[in-house]
């Protein structure tokens, strides 16, 4: 099972010991074989709706900055509750904030 977590972006300035921190957490997940992929996300981004054969493109998908998703992670794993888990550690790691997870279907 694939999941996609996602990190909003928090108050928190980064310091020498969350980026070791966060560097030992993702060695592991790599050497464990969940990590598929990982990366910081630009705040901003663009949405792109249709309706029949009219696209259209609009700057953002997020309302307010602070709805913005800053990275994430892709990781497969057995089960739900494994996904839960490894957010709850990195939740440990970055400290206060908000994540999402959503499993993502297909091959």
């Amino acid at each position: 099972m694939r999941f996609l977590m996602i990190q909003k972006p928090s108050d928190t300035q980064p310091d020498e010991k969350l980026f070791a921190d966060m560097a030992a957490f993702i060695d592991e997940m790599t050497a464990a074989g969940v990590l598929l992929a990982t990366g910081g996300l630009e705040p901003g981004g663009v949405t792109m709706s249709s309706v029949g054969d009219e696209i259209t493109v609009t700057d953002g998908p997020f309302a307010e900055a602070k709805e913005a998703a800053a990275g994430f992670a892709l990781v497969e794993v057995g089960s739900r509750e494994e996904a839960i888990e490894l957010a709850r550690r990195f939740r440990k790691v970055v400290g206060d904030g908000e994540s999402t997870i959503q499993q993502v279907f297909g091959p």
